[in-house]
């Protein structure tokens, strides 16, 4: 077996075993949990390599319960007693906690643990990739864009505010559970987010993170308690964007715009099943913004060619959605929009009503559209000095090339 499907392996089945153990042993003990299963994968990751076993998931599973229960063995109780868990009764329960209905409950447990209000908001991301989806330390910092030692002082915070809070591994009930469900669906919305437009340097998509967010977003989907219209929302807003991962960039990475993309790379599989997951969204009287996210990628996905999109639909989505949730990047989209349907003047409104500050990190798409606005209005020169400013300020050097590529045609007009 390859090293890297060995590792995928391993990081999404690290992920459940930490959840399973955690219910077996309390959230007190997740170090000592973690550390186990860890010890355990780096020994099989180096007896795989002589000899791969047949049922690897299987494998796994048993040498980290094994790995984990002779570490409890030899811990005692304050009480003096030993954790008998290995026979009789006790074993009969645990070996029924590996059940895949019981792997995907107790994973749920951890999401919502991670998503706790008790947690650091900033902490909750980097606990939930950690313990639910196994993500390593360096992996956390890559897709974060953040300091290895700043994701181990968030990790270190959350276990401490779980300890401290004493809380519980359960799924929260009633006024609670709702509360909860708004962190969680934020949470796996930004991995999704930093999968499907990364901010590292070098790569645009990271169809790991992508993955990861639709697996816990259908986690959610199969428990009967949160099969809410704004997950079902979410899901499908998802599967909307997972569609077009292949046709964003061409055979020699470069990034391809909408105008660009070709369609017929769209993968009509997800589309479908984001449409089925929308019937079931729009059984509500509320609208979620993920609900109106999936209304305007689903246009997106109903035009034949570009030049067919329905703008002024998209737009109507769009103003209802900045009315939900009044963000800088839905005026900018705004915006641009704007421009499609040649209604600069309105466009220009939107623009104004911007500060390049309030797009932080995404700061160049502000030039980039201002570049298009002057562009659009023959003002060449002043469309030139913001397509500049747009490359001084963008990290990923596949989007800084195709700003390069806007550029030259600038140039040429």
């Amino acid at each position: 077996m390859e090293p890297k499907l060995i590792d995928h392996l391993f990081r999404h089945h690290s992920g459940k075993m930490v959840s399973v153990l955690t219910r077996i042993f309390g959230l007190q003990h997740l170090d000592i949990i973690e550390d186990a299963i860890q010890d355990t994968f780096i020994k099989a990751s180096l007896s795989w390599r002589k000899e791969q076993p047949e049922y690897p998931e299987a494998w796994l599973t048993k040498a980290a319960k094994n790995r984990v229960l002779d570490i409890f063995r030899t811990l005692k109780a304050q009480k003096n007693n030993s954790l008998h868990i290995t026979q009789g009764t006790d074993a009969i329960a645990i070996n029924e906690l590996f059940l895949d209905s019981e792997i995907e409950d107790a994973q749920l447990r951890m999401i919502f643990t991670a998503c706790h209000p008790k947690l650091d908001p900033r902490d909750r991301i980097s606990f939930a990739l950690k313990t639910v989806s196994g993500f390593s330390i360096k992996e956390i910092a890559s897709a974060l864009l953040t300091k290895e030692a700043t994701i181990k002082k968030r990790l270190l915070r959350a276990r401490k505010a779980i300890k401290s809070a004493n809380l519980q591994f359960n799924i929260p009930q009633g006024k609670d559970l709702q509360e909860r469900l708004d962190s969680v669906l934020e949470v796996l919305y930004l991995i999704f987010n930093e999968g499907f437009h990364s901010n590292s340097k070098d790569q645009l998509i990271r169809e790991d993170l992508c993955g990861e967010a639709l697996r816990l977003c259908k986690l959610l989907l199969n428990h009967q308690q949160t099969q809410f219209p704004e997950c079902y929302a979410l899901f499908a807003l998802m599967c909307f964007h997972s569609a077009r991962l292949e046709a964003k960039t061409n055979v020699n990475n470069e990034v391809l715009d909408l105008k660009q993309q070709d369609r017929s790379l769209w993968h009509f599989p997800l589309i479908q099943l984001g449409n089925s997951m929308m019937y079931k969204a729009v059984e509500t009287k509320e609208f979620s913004c993920y609900h109106y996210e999936a209304a305007i990628a689903a246009e997106h996905l109903k035009a034949k060619t570009f030049e067919d999109t329905n703008w002024n639909k998209i737009l109507h989505w769009y103003k209802a959605l900045y009315t939900l949730q009044p963000m800088a990047s839905h005026l900018l989209t705004m915006a641009v929009i704007s421009m499609q349907t040649k209604d600069y003047k309105i466009a220009n409104t939107y623009l104004k009503q911007l500060k390049p500050e309030d797009l932080e990190q995404r700061v160049y798409l502000y030039y980039a559209a201002k570049a298009d606005y002057y562009a659009e209005t023959d003002n060449f020169d002043e469309a030139l000095l913001q397509i500049d400013l747009a490359l001084d300020a963008v990290t990923n050097t596949l989007e800084k090339a195709y700003l390069l590529k806007k550029k030259e045609i600038l140039k040429s007009l």
